[in-house]
């Protein structure tokens, strides 16, 4: 079961090409702070500007560098199933742990497409799967029902990343699984760092988090206190790092995040098109958020 701090880990860019370097140099980072899996190729990092080269080879190095110290989740889910076949069976050779597949976007599939969809990556790949639920990127919502009839049809489906912002929602899901006998087989994880505690105190395991790829071990550590029942330490957690966890959405994630890090010296702050650089308005009001965290000086 998948659980605690996973990191949305971003892809760094060096004059236009993925910087290979330094993506192996944060792999070995999370690994010492304790992030309990890394997820390349997700939202975060930039997926939808990368080649399907430049994915695969993200992964692999990601896979590599990781060498089975943690689990690597690699984000292969697209809009299509047969480019999500091509890119999921690669990330089995090189050694994936698991997937992320995400709802397919744009499209607008029924249930019955969304459920087709992901058994068909399940039956042919055969990795475990966490199912991405975001229906503000997607445009549609996978129902709690459908999700939970993946649970019940494959032992392949091993958790959801929800991000629809609706605790009625978690509580939906979590209620089905428990009914079906099925809580402690599939991790529900936060898809927004700032529904995490509240998604974990209603039978979540954690977060795919943005905010880890800058506090690995403060994530870390708050998913475990919740995870250990020391809520009132999680809840110290939550309100301490929240102003932090909505900064990083000033503007469209990754951009803030990336912004962020070029500021502490983790990687460039280099994104691809369309994504733009931060205005100047919005990036003097990320910088005197970091200076508040002493994140910099």
């Amino acid at each position: 079961m998948f659980q605690g701090s996973i990191v949305a880990l971003v892809t760094p860019f060096k004059n236009g090409e993925v910087d290979e370097r330094k993506l192996c140099e944060l792999v070995e980072w999370h690994i010492a702070e304790g992030t309990d899996a890394i997820l390349p190729c997700g939202t975060t990092g930039e997926s939808p500007t990368l080649s399907y080269e430049e994915h695969n080879r993200v992964i692999e190095l990601v896979v590599k560098q990781a060498r089975g110290r943690v689990p690597v989740i690699g984000g292969t889910g697209t809009n299509s199933t047969a480019e999500t076949l091509l890119l999921s069976e690669h990330a089995k050779e090189v050694g994936c742990d698991a997937l992320l597949l995400i709802v397919p976007y744009y499209n607008k599939p029924t249930q019955e497409g969304m459920y087709q969809h992901f058994k068909t990556i399940i039956d042919r790949v055969g990795l475990p799967v966490v199912v991405y639920n975001i229906p503000g990127r997607t445009s549609v919502n996978l129902e709690p029902q459908t999700f939970v009839r993946l649970v019940k049809d494959s032992d392949k489906v091993v958790g959801i990343k929800e991000a629809s912002g609706s605790i009625e929602q978690v509580s939906q899901i979590y209620s089905l699984l428990k009914e079906a006998g099925l809580e402690n087989r599939v991790s529900i994880l936060s898809g927004d760092d700032s529904m995490t505690y509240p998604m974990m105190c209603l039978g979540g395991k954690g977060v795919i988090s943005v905010l880890a790829n800058i506090l690995p071990n403060k994530m870390h550590m708050f998913t475990h206190f919740v995870l250990d029942k020391k809520y009132d330490e999680g809840m110290r957690i939550h309100y301490e790092l929240y102003p932090l966890m909505k900064a990083m959405f000033i503007e469209t994630n990754p951009i803030p995040l990336k912004t962020a890090m070029g500021m502490m010296g983790l990687c460039s702050d280099e994104l691809r098109l369309p994504l733009t650089p931060m205005s100047p308005e919005n990036r003097e009001k990320l910088k005197k958020i970091l200076i508040k965290y002493g994140l910099i000086k």
